[in-house]
């Protein structure tokens, strides 16, 4: 499974551009740090607080809640992109386009974490059976 990704770009009061990029585990605190090193360059303002940075929002992506509805919704059927579109807004209460699944799925798909089936306009997924739910529980862009 691919890491999370994440990359900063800063300019410091002399007009020095420093990037870091991030490849990983992302969690709240080593973001934090980060900044905390960007800062000590003079980068960003000394006001930065955890408001400003919300990191639940790469944890409770998009894609990792399609991937949550699978796992609680399909866990062995074989569904279709409209099946997870439904379920999906009404576990989570907020919409989300038919092309938006579509793309996820057979982005899961390309990686293995799914088994595809049928023609281009009735494609039909499940989950692969090599793969355990602490497999599918991993985090990627």
């Amino acid at each position: 499974m691919p890491a999370r990704k994440m990359r900063f770009e800063v300019f410091d009061n002399e007009g020095n551009k420093y990037s870091i990029a991030f490849e990983g585990n992302i969690t709240r605190d080593k973001v934090l740090k980060i900044l905390d090193m960007i800062e000590l360059l003079g980068g960003v303002s000394s006001e930065i607080n955890s408001s400003m940075l919300n990191i639940s929002n790469f944890e409770n992506s998009k894609y990792n809640k399609v991937l949550n509805v699978i796992q609680k919704y399909f866990p062995i059927s074989w569904f279709s992109s409209k099946d997870i579109q439904e379920t999906y807004e009404n576990e989570f209460g907020e919409p989300i386009s038919l092309s938006t699944v579509a793309t996820y799925l057979a982005r899961m798909a390309n990686r293995g974490l799914l088994i595809k089936t049928g023609s281009q306009n009735r494609l039909r997924y499940k989950i692969a059976l090599k793969l355990s739910n602490a497999t599918l529980k991993g985090k990627m862009l």
